[in-house]
């Protein structure tokens, strides 16, 4: 610590930070707009600056070191009419445009001219205008409001990896742009809209809906992927216009992807607002709850089997209740199409948290995992760490387009697993080293036969490790908690009802679905051409219209808050099973849920029941042999599709569209 003086006041900071840092953590506020907290410092606003004791002239307080005995001064006649200088020139060819500009009442350039600014001008010529940029549907760019602070460059260069942006040009002509006219192709390129302290850059699906007083505001908690961002919705009356990140500096600091930023419109699109009953093959009739009730009772009571098909996605106290109703009545089964790894003796609340990426030393090895779709705030804590420090990324399936260096090593399962039999280099690489992360990735647990667990195993082999197990979906760990099975095909065919709650409808759903010849009730939030063909079509609330339980990838569990109020025929699962059966929520049969919430701790010995001596035995490895012979890949291949709301998304679908579609540089059609 070192004795500095602010203002003749005595402080003691920390060294080897800047003055404008010093200011911050004793509580003194410094305008600025080129510094931020992420990014490098560039200095180029020169809207902080201060003065200092034995200096010719005022200087910028975000490059400047503190020094022992350093005296300082931020609010003298000379530095408040240096900053009026500052902003004066910032307004020199800024378009007086604020009443329509979306960035009206959140604006930086607004604040500080009016704190700091004053009430004429000595530019007497015509303003300079900018040629607007195409950055794809998800940026709306005005490029004549940009006051060239270089947040938006920075923030691609460095936490990104697209070096999209840039400056062009030089003197009184430099502007901020693109090189080529196409889409900023980063899962986290909306975090420019929060960057930009003007309204150079807004978001486009938000542009000219509202003023940002007339928003209200509530948190919850991202689910479009497992990590779980922590978010801020902002909605008017009944419609979501906006989400927004909320700093949480042990899960996704203050960014959240492209997904979580903008999927909101699924909300409304293709929604289920009725219960409908299918009449004839073609037609449907809308029925009451109370009729529909009747139903489910006489068909649970009348001993016909019924399955219950749930997904990863669905929240941890519907699953809970789901489960519990299997021990009131033995015709009911419930089972999860998401193949998870439930049969496993390893839990993920033992896991390394996201926050231990900072604590991993050398090396990092990615298993048959794409981190930039499957989780793109992950991959950008990797990136700072590789491009910070030493720090080598391994890669051990098919070779994807990373934003960091790495090497890739394309192995079939067989060959990965040999890695593990300490007779080469790199598994000799990986048990001497300390403290290495290792992120698996979700589509690894569903290529072993029997009980073995690759978690289990390298727990046993790198104690040390920092693990961290990606997932598709935002409730796959509780599901793994809650010990729900995986559908057997033979199964379904012996049952005459299904029950399909909150499923996503894709290729191997239909294939399951569509020619069968049971009874179907769809219980969903969106419609879908399975649900053209079920008997039963039921309205289900989503993620903002209940508070709900989900559990992340590294065993936190979180909870949403309802934001919207839904329709008047739209329920949760909880809802109904409580209606049905209201006493079965005080059975005791099955309580694991509030042991999770409330004694994580008691989780932390779980004992392993596989011995690394049969791990490798010969008749296993001739089964693997036969069965898996393909290279380990990502479960993931496109960021914008990936879940059920993402799918029913227009922004999502607008930018899958665009990504497919191949780019040719400088070539002719």
């Amino acid at each position: 610590m070192i004795n500095i003086k602010i203002n003749d006041l005595d402080f003691l900071v920390r060294e080897n930070i800047s003055v404008l840092e010093a200011c911050k953590y004793v509580g003194i506020t410094i305008p600025r707009f080129c510094y931020h907290e992420m990014l490098s410092v560039s200095g180029n606003c020169r809207m902080c600056l201060v003065e200092i004791e034995k200096t010719p002239k005022p200087v910028s307080s975000c490059t400047l070191p503190v020094s022992n005995e350093m005296k300082i001064y931020v609010d003298t006649p000379l530095v408040k009419k240096a900053r009026e200088n500052v902003v004066e020139t910032l307004l020199l060819n800024h378009p007086l445009d604020c009443p329509i500009c979306d960035q009206g009442g959140e604006c930086d350039l607004q604040d500080q001219t009016k704190l700091f600014g004053t009430d004429y001008s000595r530019f007497f010529l015509n303003k300079r205008s900018v040629e607007d940029k195409n950055c794809g549907p998800l940026i709306k760019t005005i490029m004549t409001r940009c006051i060239h602070c270089t947040r938006c460059v920075r923030f691609g260069s460095e936490i990104a990896g697209i070096d999209y942006l840039g400056t062009l040009n030089r003197g009184v002509s430099t502007e901020i742009g693109g090189y080529i006219s196409k889409m900023f192709n980063s899962e986290i390129s909306g975090n420019v809209i929060d960057l930009c302290p003007v309204g150079a850059l807004t978001s486009m699906p938000y542009a000219f809906k509202t003023r940002p007083w007339e928003l209200r505001s509530n948190e919850t908690i991202d689910l479009t992927d497992s990590l779980g961002s922590n978010i801020y919705v902002n909605f008017k009356d009944s419609e979501i216009l906006r989400i927004l990140p909320k700093n949480n500096n042990e899960i996704n600091e203050s960014i959240i992807s492209d997904k979580a930023r903008f999927s909101y419109d699924s909300v409304k699109n293709q929604r289920i607002q009725k219960i409908f009953e299918k009449s004839n093959k073609k037609s449907f009739n809308s029925i009451n709850w109370h009729d529909f009730l009747k139903k489910i009772n006489s068909l649970i009571i009348s001993n016909n089997k019924i399955e219950i098909l749930i997904n990863d996605e669905l929240e941890l106290k519907s699953a809970e209740l789901l489960k519990k109703l299997t021990f009131l009545y033995d015709n009911i089964t419930v089972k999860t199409i998401s193949n998870i790894n439930s049969k496993n003796s390893y839990t993920n609340w033992n896991n390394s948290k996201v926050a231990d990426i900072k604590k991993s030393r050398k090396f990092c090895f990615l298993i048959s995992t794409n981190v930039r779709i499957e989780s793109a705030i992950l991959n950008t804590k990797i990136r700072s760490k590789t491009i910070s420090e030493l720090f080598n990324v391994v890669s051990l399936g098919q070779k994807f387009n990373s934003s960091f260096s790495i090497d890739c090593l394309n192995l079939s399962l067989n060959k990965f697993l040999s890695i593990f039999e300490a007779n080469n280099k790199t598994s000799a690489f990986l048990i001497s080293s300390q403290n290495p992360l290792i992120c698996i990735g979700d589509n690894v647990e569903k290529r072993f036969l029997g009980n073995f667990s690759i978690n289990d195993f390298l727990k046993k082999i790198a104690p040390t490790k920092i693990l961290i197990s990606i997932k598709k979906a935002s409730n796959t760990v509780g599901l793994e908690y809650l010990k729900i099975q995986n559908l057997n095909n033979k199964h379904l065919n012996e049952t005459s009802t299904i029950f399909a709650i909150n499923l996503e409808d894709n290729i191997f759903l239909r294939k399951l679905l569509l020619k069968t010849k049971s009874n179907i009730f769809w219980f969903n939030t969106h419609g879908s051409s399975i649900a053209k063909n079920a008997n039963y079509i039921i309205p289900l609330s989503n993620e903002f219209e209940s508070e709900e339980i989900f559990v992340n990838l590294e065993g936190r569990p979180q909870k949403t808050l309802k934001t919207l109020s839904g329709g008047n025929d739209i329920r949760n699962i909880k809802s109904i099973i409580s209606t049905l059966y209201p006493k079965i929520k005080n059975k005791n049969d099955f309580n694991f849920l509030e042991e999770i919430i409330e004694q994580p701790n008691k989780f932390k010995t779980i004992k392993n029941i596989l011995s690394t001596k049969n791990v490798f035995n010969i008749e296993y490895l001739k089964r693997l042999n036969y069965v898996h012979k393909y290279p380990l890949k990502s479960i993931l291949e496109n960021f914008y599709n990936s879940n059920r709301s993402t799918k029913n998304s227009l922004i999502m679908t607008k930018c899958s569209q665009l990504i497919n579609k191949n780019f040719n540089n400088f070539t002719a059609n």
